[in-house]
């Protein structure tokens, strides 16, 4: 419904490429330029500055960026208002998650709500729990789940389960036969962490500081940006991590890694992260009481 010149444009106007908007668009290049030309001339004025292999907005492009949004916002809530009227659950779902719950917990939950919704067309972003939070600041995304509650102004947090992270190690590590691990013993031991922005990362460091532990006083070999390559180093016997429960049952499960409480229990909270305050189709609403329910079963 939306016209096609402001599609193009808002494409253009978020990636700040015209080859990276062609690419979502499943456009040329040329036909980009082409859309953005025609835009230009229908305002008679420049929406873009170029210079130095780079784009930028010009101030009546911003004005143009903010009306574009909410028009192609309201396109896309007509299409959903009338499809809803006649019925269908039906319609695309954007679902980002942090990468722990999108390795290890989502992906029955979206097999079992395909089942029962086949009509509805689900796509999974993966990124740690600030950049879910970020694109879903930016209606890039219709809701996330992540591993760290946001104070995001324009975000909705939900509460909807939890996680116990322990410490994992090989068998044969020094701390294997241990029935608890503190803090401070981890002080004595190389240790590989997640990256910094990872939920995991951000709930670990804050409770080694309660228990007086300074994060940084750790051994730290190496950080990862994901839960099978922190538990691809550990299984190697290079040193222990953190790391949530759920992640690596199958390896605790068959022998080669050792799943150790730590002292105090460190669990985190699961979250829905939504945005306040905007209009939330019946495939979102849905989904959100679907997750909801699932994750409180899983943390049951």
């Amino acid at each position: 419904m939306a016209d096609r010149r402001l599609q193009v444009f808002h494409a253009v106007a978020r990636h700040l490429s015209f080859t990276k908007a062609g690419e979502a668009l499943y456009m040329t290049q040329p036909a980009v330029t082409f859309q953005i030309k025609q835009l230009e001339e229908h305002f008679n004025t420049r929406l873009f500055e170029r210079g130095g292999g780079r784009i930028s907005l010009t101030a009546a492009g911003e004005i143009v960026l903010d009306y574009a949004e909410r028009i192609l916002g309201l396109a896309k809530e007509l299409d959903i208002r009338v499809a809803e009227m006649t019925g269908q659950m039906s319609g695309g779902l954007l679902v980002g998650a942090s990468t722990t719950i999108a390795e290890f917990m989502l992906p029955p939950i979206l097999g079992e709500f395909n089942v029962r919704y086949p009509q509805v067309r689900a796509r999974l972003t993966v990124g740690n729990s600030e950049t879910i939070s970020n694109a879903i600041a930016a209606h890039a995304l219709d809701i996330g789940l992540v591993e760290s509650p946001t104070d995001h102004p324009n975000l909705q947090c939900e509460v909807c389960g939890d996680d116990e992270l322990q410490v994992a190690c090989t068998p044969s590590h020094p701390l294997a036969k241990r029935t608890e691990v503190d803090a401070r013993s981890l002080l004595a031991h190389e240790f590989i962490g997640r990256e910094q922005g990872s939920g995991t990362r951000e709930v670990t460091d804050d409770y080694l500081r309660a228990c007086g532990v300074e994060p940084e006083k750790l051994k730290i070999l190496m950080e990862l940006s994901s839960p099978e390559a922190l538990k691809g180093v550990v299984a190697t016997g290079l040193g222990c991590s953190i790391m949530s429960r759920a992640s690596f049952e199958k390896e605790r499960q068959l022998g080669t890694l050792v799943a150790i409480p730590l002292r105090p229990r460190l669990k985190r909270t699961l979250s829905l992260v939504y945005p306040k305050e905007r209009f939330r189709s019946r495939v979102v609403l849905t989904f959100v009481d679907f997750a909801r329910n699932k994750l409180h079963e899983l943390s049951a």
